[in-house]
Formats: C-alpha cells, sequence, structure tokens
C-alpha cells in the first residue's frame, strides 16, 4: 500500500493537470475574410520629409561589428586584479563588411595588442573612461585598424566596456 500511495496521487496530479490545461486553453478565433472593401474617391497627397540623421553612419559607410568581445586582463604586482571586457565595431564604406569578416583575425590580433599595452600603462586603472583616456584607446585602435584594412577604416567604435574587478 505505501508504494501504491505515491502512483495513485502522481495519476490524480497528471489528470488533474491535463484537464486544468484543456479547461484553461483558449479558444480557437475563427478567420473571418474581408467582405466589403471601400475604394477611396479621393486622390491621396504624400508627402516626403527628409530627415537628418546626426548619429548614425557618414554617408556612404556602415558600421560592423566583431563578432567577439575583447577579454583583457588588468595585472597587479603578482595577479591578475580585473578583467576588462569591451565590443568594438569597425566604421568602413558600405560594401566592406565583407573584407572587415575577412581579416578580422589580424584585426582582433592587433586590435588585442593594443588593448593589452592600454592596459599595461594603467589605462583601466581609475577613472578609465574619462574621456581623455578613451580617445587614447580609440586613437590607438583606428592606427591598429589602418594597419590591417588600410584607410577605409574611419572610425573605431568601443560600443561596450566593461571592468570586473577579481
Amino acid at each position: 500500500m505505501k508504494k501504491l500511495l505515491p502512483i495513485i496521487l502522481a495519476l490524480i496530479g497528471t489528470g488533474a493537470g491535463v484537464g486544468a490545461g484543456l479547461f484553461l486553453m483558449p479558444a480557437q478565433e475563427e478567420q473571418h475574410a474581408a467582405v466589403d472593401c471601400v475604394v477611396p474617391t479621393e486622390e491621396v497627397a504624400h508627402e516626403t520629409v527628409e530627415e537628418e540623421v546626426k548619429d548614425g553612419p557618414a554617408e556612404g559607410s556602415e558600421y560592423v561589428k566583431l563578432s567577439n568581445q575583447f577579454v583583457i586582463p588588468v595585472l597587479g604586482p603578482d595577479q591578475v586584479n580585473a578583467l576588462v571586457v569591451a565590443s568594438l565595431s569597425i566604421e568602413v564604406p558600405y560594401g566592406s563588411t565583407e573584407a572587415v569578416y575577412s581579416f578580422e583575425p589580424k584585426l582582433r590580433d592587433v586590435m588585442l595588442q593594443v588593448l593589452f599595452d592600454h592596459a599595461n600603462i594603467g589605462g583601466f586603472e581609475g577613472a578609465f573612461t574619462s574621456g581623455e583616456r578613451m580617445d587614447i584607446l580609440r586613437s590607438s585602435l583606428l592606427d591598429a585598424a589602418h594597419g590591417v584594412l588600410g584607410k577605409q577604416v574611419s572610425d573605431v567604435l568601443i560600443t561596450e566596456i566593461a571592468r570586473q574587478d577579481v
């Protein structure tokens, strides 16, 4: 009897759950086809308003997000003190996306070296997101990108950056 009671309770619970699910299931709504259509009798005037986008890419360029984040260790005297995680995007002319992706391993290598050098000189210590420090980092990353892809790279964007102390 002791072994039979849990099986009976499980069956009752399962049955109650299935019954409640069927009872509470939303009703199927029938699809009605549109029968009456009204044809407009007057001409509709269309206006186009050109809006200038100030924060978008420059005309004729696009952003290519590098596929993975960069993880940079911040070293102390004897150990890793923190980890910095950054996501980068590259601004290039339209149609250059495939070129960026084909050179991505080399591009990631040189950018990771720049990020390591920035960490080694203390760039990720203290207020590491201050404007001056971020400008220095962006400039260094842009120089590295020019070394791989040439002058078709117009900017390097740091889309995400975070520091986690260990």
